[in-house]
């Protein structure tokens, strides 16, 4: 999940494109109504295979004697290890392996971000909620960047860090439950990032984010769309990452946790009755194809990233949900990783930013 430090004032360096409307849900990759500039092409490609490695991530862990044995008593399968509370609502790992690839996600959304953690205009949070908050690493950096602040965040999974700052409180619990918030303890700013196939209801999630913040605060959901694509014909020559993809999305909505939405969020926000709700579509390589530097360093650890990923979503949804043994996942898996790994393939991925302010 599980998934970002600067002025969080509104600033030119947003996202590149501007989405006016949320396209419809459609079973297919969708196409967003505004799409952004192409990427150019770096023609000076090398070789075509590139296994540059990404940087080392910070090893978490959590000791705390007041967690019970149901929330540590982890499960372990196909070589990797996962959480126990809520069995089977997460489909993930959560073990060191996992937990390195969360924090390289961290470290490229503040690439992507400039270093901001959030877009939405909010400039002294007093109370912040991170949902799916994963290793900790963006609620400490919320805490570190506004010291007044109470930051708060939640997983199914004990694995954030035992020394953080003295503003910060992680909790395990199921967002998907009622939020037992006092009215009193509203929220400034609630966040997600990268949540698609955990949470089963976006609905009630949003309702009780509105309920819970408070008068002009601020939500933002930072989601990629599940789908690569590519600005020319090399989305076709990919089969195994299309078949990777398309079982993805068969195995989660079959789950109950659909992982292809992020392009309906916008709608989602309007319904809940949320306003000046905005959407901020930006394209994310995937390897070191572009060629401006900058998107070439982004697209250098989403790639790292994708790849990691590649094997825990083969392994959970399609072998956990679709019954694929653990032999037929890590081929695919590693087919996959072959296609991405290609700078002939120019592929990226759509990322949306939404956020919406509760009414005064």
């Amino acid at each position: 999940m599980t998934g970002q430090s600067a002025n969080t004032q509104e600033e030119s360096s947003t996202p590149a494109a501007t989405v006016e409307s949320a396209a419809n849900p459609a079973a297919s990759a969708p196409v967003p109504a505004q799409r952004p500039d192409p990427i150019e092409v770096d023609t000076d490609e090398g070789t075509s295979n590139d296994r540059d490695s990404a940087v080392d991530a910070e090893e978490n862990s959590i000791t705390s004697a007041s967690l019970t044995s149901s929330i540590t008593d982890y499960q372990y399968a196909n070589g990797r290890r996962y959480h126990a509370y809520k069995r089977g609502a997460y489909l993930l790992p959560n073990d060191e392996q996992e937990q390195d690839r969360l924090d390289l996600l961290h470290h490229v959304f503040l690439l992507i971000l400039n270093g901001r953690l959030f877009v939405s205009p909010v400039s002294s949070p007093q109370r912040v909620l991170d949902v799916g908050t994963g290793t900790g690493l963006w609620a400490m950096d919320a805490a570190d960047e506004f010291p007044s602040a109470q930051v708060i965040g939640t997983d199914l999974s004990p694995i954030q860090p035992g020394w953080v700052p003295p503003n910060v409180q992680f909790y395990i619990d199921d967002v998907e439950n009622e939020w037992m918030y006092d009215e009193d303890d509203a929220f400034d700013l609630v966040h997600t990032r990268v949540m698609g196939g955990s949470i089963g209801d976006w609905d009630k999630f949003v309702r009780q984010a509105y309920t819970h913040l408070k008068p002009d605060g601020w939500i933002e959901l930072q989601e990629p769309q599940s789908w690569l694509t590519s600005d020319d014909d090399t989305k076709d020559r990919v089969t195994y990452t299309n078949q990777f993809q398309e079982k993805c999305v068969e195995a989660a909505a079959k789950f109950g946790k659909n992982i292809n939405l992020a392009h309906t969020h916008k709608q989602r926000l309007l319904d809940a009755g949320f306003v000046d709700v905005r959407e901020d579509v930006t394209k994310i390589p995937l390897g070191v194809w572009p060629k401006d530097p900058r998107l070439k360093e982004i697209g250098r650890f989403w790639r790292e990233h994708m790849i990691a990923g590649v094997e825990v979503y083969t392994l959970g949804f399609i072998g956990q949900v679709l019954g694929w043994s653990e032999i037929e996942c890590r081929v695919l898996a590693a087919k996959v990783a072959e296609e991405l790994r290609d700078r002939k393939n120019h592929l990226y991925v759509n990322l949306h930013i939404i956020c919406g302010r509760k009414p005064s």
